[in-house]
């Protein structure tokens, strides 16, 4: 633990693999109007963290602090904030993508980011959601607004988002088709897909037909095939944001539509997610829980590309 005026965090200098990760002590911040110092407790780690450490990403060179998701008790209020005291428990996920730095033993985040952590979850739980909850909920609730009844696919269905997303379309009343390895099936069929697709053995695209809505994960030719096991009206909502503009001009000769969208901080949408973590709908699967100070092994981890769910970083 560090004094009352530092704080560890996972820094690089360098882009690279995740050797370039590396634990050192900075000056603890302090809240400007309308912001919060959160002790963290406990941070998802996701694919944009590994993209961005071997990249830079939206951050360009380093050095940085990754991390978006959080989940942890508020140390400290800036001037104007009526949302919460300190001692409070929060989770949510910092303004994507300029908002990061999580992955440490603190974090400010805007107040409006982060709302009150649903009580029945622990704070392994609540780090792991924010990230891949808002992505799932805003592509399939706020862009495609997913109905009962409706169709829809998920690529990549076993993955942190994917997982995420097959409990929200269960929540909305979808029926879920979702394409993962066939090793995966069983986990599908546990957390609610009703058609699991076998990506490896099958072509995707010739064996789905009159979906309504799809969550491409992936990108690639992805984007563009997904378009074609669409209905009329139907839509695919990719979280890639950038890709080939034969997105929409296939989307436009088939008469379907086609977004793509970045995911954005939102206290509102974080509160419709801690409602269905409250009744049961949403849950996150841990593939894995690394101390802070070995963020490193959690990209070795993710880099494979083969995780079930969320890693997390425990900041105790």
């Amino acid at each position: 633990m560090s004094d009352v005026n530092t704080m560890r965090v996972i820094s690089q200098d360098v882009l690279g693999g995740p050797e370039v990760l590396k634990e050192v002590e900075v000056p603890r911040p302090t809240p400007r109007p309308n912001e919060v110092l959160v002790r963290v407790r406990a941070a998802g780690v996701n694919p944009t963290d590994w993209k961005h450490r071997a990249t830079g990403g939206f951050l360009g060179e380093p050095p940085f602090t990754l991390g978006w998701d959080v989940s942890g008790v508020v140390e400290e209020t800036g001037i104007g904030v009526a949302l919460f005291r300190p001692g409070d428990e929060v989770f949510g996920m910092l303004p994507y993508p300029f908002g990061h730095g999580s992955h440490a033993e603190y974090v400010i985040a805007p107040a409006r980011a982060l709302a009150p952590k649903p009580a029945g979850i622990d704070h392994t739980q609540a780090g792991a959601l924010p990230l891949v909850s808002l992505t799932a909920w805003q592509a399939l609730v706020e862009r495609a607004d997913l109905r009962p009844g409706q169709r829809v696919l998920i690529h990549a269905a076993a993955g942190g988002v994917g997982h995420v997303a097959v409990q929200i379309a269960k929540a909305r009343g979808a029926y879920v088709i979702g394409t993962a390895s066939a090793g995966k099936h069983d986990f599908l069929r546990e957390i609610g897909v009703d058609e699991p697709v076998d990506y490896r053995a099958t072509d995707f695209a010739e064996a789905v037909h009159d979906v309504d809505v799809v969550l491409d994960t992936i990108g690639g030719d992805y984007s563009v095939r997904s378009l074609r096991v669409l209905r009329p009206g139907g839509i695919v909502v990719s979280i890639l944001p950038i890709g080939s503009d034969d997105f929409y001009a296939e989307a436009e000769r088939l008469g379907v539509r086609a977004i793509r969208m970045l995911v954005d901080a939102d206290q509102y949408g974080m509160r419709a997610i801690a409602g269905l973590i409250e009744d049961g709908s949403l849950r996150a699967t841990i593939a894995g829980t690394f101390p802070l100070a070995e963020a490193a092994k959690a990209h070795e981890l993710g880099d494979t590309g083969r995780t079930t769910g969320k890693l997390v970083l425990l900041a105790d």
